[in-house]
């Protein structure tokens, strides 16, 4: 895996770990990935998934029968690609999260004279 991907840590939200398989303990594990669970009942733990949970609930999972697997992933596509390149996010003062991540600069690495920055 690519160390630009990489996570230093997972949090485990609400399902706690009756959900988390032995598989994925591994993958971690075999990463030095951390594991970390949200105390059950304390969802402020970790407030931006929480949010992010809710509107996804709220706006388009709770909304929707879908009536096969191809329909939920067309209908979860078209929801993740306006929610991450057409409505402002408060949070990232305004932008879209795609708009803010072109405004990231990475560091320049040693003995390169130009920096692409991020690359989506």
């Amino acid at each position: 895996m690519n160390d630009r991907y990489r996570p230093y840590f997972v949090e485990e939200v609400g399902c706690g770990t009756e959900l988390t398989s032995l598989a994925i303990l591994h993958w971690a594990q075999d990463r030095q990935i951390e594991w970390h669970y949200i105390a059950p009942g304390k969802p402020q733990q970790n407030g931006y998934v929480e949010s992010f949970n809710g509107r996804l609930r709220d706006e388009c999972l709770n909304e929707t029968l879908f009536a096969s697997l191809s329909h939920a992933r067309s209908l979860l596509s078209s929801w993740r690609y306006d929610y991450n390149h057409v409505r402002p996010h408060s949070g990232i003062g305004g932008l879209t999260p795609a708009d803010a991540a072109r405004q990231v600069v990475q560091p320049r690495p040693q003995g390169h004279d130009e920096n692409p920055g991020l690359q989506l």
